[in-house]
């Protein structure tokens, strides 16, 4: 009876961690590929296969697949940010050629956009009709989510991303990569939260693509064709989602600098900027200074209220 017991009540836990697994992206790829598994071998062999089973067999069974699918989860969660770099068009040496014709490309196109924002300018938004104003807006948009032109990278995923970036160095001479970290600790926890958020939701597209990619990868494997239909699907939607999900975090990042660059300014003792143009050079130094140091003389640190 006790056994009896110990079974039902394992059981019972072991189909709760099922519900709590059941809609994660690791057991809908090992689900379609069991199910292209099964169109394959069959399902009258399948069943005859677990009706021989002895009853606790069953049972391990289905621990070994939780455990399957955790691992892989993990496992996967551990690729999102390498596979982030590579959709950013950060690619190995071997991949040059292709970048830069990729890059030329993209050059082309804000080469394209940047005219017709010149044409509309020559022309004077005041006499714009409205569908010429929706267009200058939308090429006015769609130039923002380019860098410079000498910083293009070959994806839009990585110029939308750069452009947040170039953005914050143009305006305040503050390196992002270097300055971010810093400025990180400094933050309120409100906006930190919203910060988390906004790269949570770019990380879950990262990782809805990857999976889309890893579910694909079941048609040559059964030589079945509707995993690549759906993967593909997965693919071209879960990229959609990025590019969007990363111009809302580079807003988000673009503001916090906006907002709080000076906290960094002032926790560093480092001389604030009285003008816009002497921001970019104060910028500039702080960032040489964070990254490099110094053993100048000069700027005098600042203490106290000024």
């Amino acid at each position: 009876m006790s056994n009896a017991k110990f079974v039902e009540g394992f059981s019972s836990n072991l189909a709760n961690r099922w519900v709590s697994t059941l809609f994660t992206p690791a057991f809908v790829f090992w689900l379609g590929g069991g199910l292209a598994g099964l169109q394959q071998i069959g399902w009258k062999r399948i069943a005859q296969f677990f009706s021989t089973l002895p009853e606790p067999l069953p049972i391990g069974l289905g621990v070994l697949a939780l455990l399957v699918v955790s691992a892989s989860g993990f496992m996967a969660q551990q690729f999102e940010f390498p596979v982030l770099r590579l959709l950013e068009g950060y690619w190995p040496r071997w991949c040059r050629p292709l970048s830069k014709r990729l890059v030329k490309q993209q050059k082309r196109k804000w080469k394209e956009i940047d005219k017709q924002w010149q044409d509309f300018n020559r022309k004077g938004l005041k006499s714009l009709t409205p569908e010429e104003r929706q267009d200058y807006i939308q090429a006015d948009l769609q130039l923002s989510s380019f860098p410079d032109t000498e910083r293009l990278l070959p994806t839009r995923l990585g110029n939308i991303l750069r452009s947040a970036e170039d953005r914050c160095t143009a305006k305040y001479g503050l390196d992002v990569i270097i300055c971010w970290p810093r400025l990180w600790l400094l933050l309120p926890d409100a906006v930190k939260t919203e910060l988390s958020a906004s790269r949570a939701a770019l990380d879950l597209t990262v990782r809805m693509w990857l999976w889309g990619l890893l579910f694909a990868l079941w048609s040559p494997v059964f030589w079945v064709w509707w995993p690549l239909l759906l993967g593909l699907v997965v693919i071209w939607l879960a990229y959609q989602w990025m590019l969007q999900a990363a111009q809302m975090y580079g807003d988000l990042l673009e503001s916090a600098f906006d907002l709080y660059r000076f906290q960094l300014y002032e926790t560093l003792h480092w001389p604030k900027p009285t003008t816009p143009t002497e921001e970019r050079t104060l910028g500039k130094d702080l960032t040489d200074y964070l990254w490099h140091g110094s053993r100048q003389n000069f700027p005098k640190f600042i203490y106290g209220k000024e």
